[in-house]
């Protein structure tokens, strides 16, 4: 049994992963300064009751600027370009409160869902300017409370054939982006984009992170020039690929090759199941391919990997409540994941994304911010396969939400 003088609130029985019995958490001004099987103090005190908790998941990859448009498009887009276009043409219209309004609306299913920590792409070029990047750098501030977003700014539809797009991009850069993206598939000159963009970072010293090889064609990809600038530039551990679909289509010699090239380059790879499902494959008349790099795979061979949300409710994707433990089940199901690869896909929604965004201070851990989601389980390995309720939230210690257990009314009750 640990004393200490003063507390200002303490987690009683709370299970952690690894752990075979609850402990009790102390928490002094807002940062987690005890971890005891038994903490003897007057303080204010949450009653875990045995229940799971995780310092939050991770959403690393998502865009808020076009989140919830399906009102406002015929949703035909059964292709990547398709999709691209159809945004393109509506964010033509959009306006920073429009932007905020519709962020707002995920972010808060996020929060409630267990979202701690979050990277949002936003979409900057001549049609929509800085709007998206204003609406969102208020989004950051406004909802401060509950979640951590970090502004990662791109241009969505090319850089070197896009005039006007990096005047803007550097504008938002020195505006309080925090890091940097890029779509070379997207450009007429895909490795010119990606030096630039690697340019880019390092004039700003930002990681970087990327929207690479988007289809199921494995004759060619830009794998090679990105693991090449992330080498020669000394920059592994700070970049990422999103997508990467083609990965899903190698054979088993190409694979293994490429995973050896990410995990000696120190690529990370974040695989997004909804969109990626969606859009890839979709023109095949029978045993259609599912297009999902298997990332829990890739963890296991050494490359830092994610999974994240993406889009919600767009033509990239008409489906969506950001919640990163829906994702994950998702995944293990369509993924073929086995019982005991429930802890990594788990862990591909909290630890390992924390690690792609060099987030030094997440964790359960003394010293780290007292940020923790309470999961209805009593173990981690189910958490991913029965989807528990995420019952209650805190963000450096303040209670972020909570959800009330349901009531089942028996007859005669």
């Amino acid at each position: 049994m640990t004393a200490q003088s003063a507390f200002d609130l303490i987690f009683r029985n709370a299970l952690l992963r690894g752990a075979a019995d609850p402990m009790d958490i102390g928490v002094t001004r807002g940062r987690i300064t005890a971890i005891e099987p038994t903490l003897a103090c007057e303080a204010a005190e949450v009653d875990v009751g045995g229940r799971l908790a995780l310092p939050g998941f991770v959403d690393s990859h998502i865009h808020l600027d076009k989140a919830c448009l399906l009102g406002r498009c015929g949703h035909d887009h059964g292709s990547v370009s398709e999709a691209i276009r159809a945004v393109s043409e509506m964010k033509k219209g959009f306006s920073v409160e429009d932007v905020y309004a519709r962020g707002a609306r995920v972010l808060e299913r996020a929060i409630v869902h267990g979202t701690t920590r979050m990277r949002t792409h936003v979409e900057i070029d001549p049609r929509i300017g800085l709007r998206g990047f204003e609406a969102v750098k208020a989004l950051k501030r406004d909802y401060a409370w509950a979640i951590d977003l970090s502004l990662c700014v791109f241009p969505q539809e090319g850089l070197t054939n896009d005039p006007g797009s990096e005047d803007l991009l550097i504008q938002a850069l020195r505006d309080g982006g925090e890091v940097i993206g890029g779509c070379p598939y997207t450009d007429t000159d895909p490795n010119a984009h990606l030096a630039r963009i690697f340019d880019l970072a390092e004039a700003f010293d930002l990681d970087v992170d990327l929207h690479l090889d988007f289809d199921l064609d494995p004759s060619w990809w830009h794998l090679d020039e990105v693991c090449r600038q992330t080498e020669r530039r000394k920059y592994g551990g700070r970049v990422a690929i999103g997508h990467a679909t083609k990965l899903s289509a190698l054979p088993p010699e190409r694979l293994r090759a490429a995973t050896a090239q990410l995990a000696k380059a120190g690529v990370a790879v974040t695989v997004l199941p909804a969109t990626d499902l969606y859009l890839m494959g979709r023109e095949a008349t029978h045993n259609a391919p599912r297009g999902l790099t298997l990332a829990h795979k890739l963890a296991a061979d050494g490359v830092l990997c994610s999974i994240a949300t993406n889009n919600v409710l767009n033509p990239f994707t008409p489906f969506g409540d950001a919640s990163l433990l829906r994702m994950a089940n998702f995944y293990a199901n369509v993924a073929h994941a086995s019982v005991n690869d429930f802890d990594t896909c788990l862990d591909l929604v909290t630890e390992l994304p924390a690690r792609l965004m060099n987030l030094g201070d997440y964790g359960i851990k003394v010293g780290n911010p007292a940020d923790l989601i309470v999961l209805d389980t009593q173990d981690s390995r189910f958490a991913v396969a029965e989807l528990p309720d995420v019952v209650m939230g805190f963000k450096s210690c303040r209670q972020t939400f909570a959800r009330q257990r349901p009531t089942v009314f028996r007859p005669g009750s």
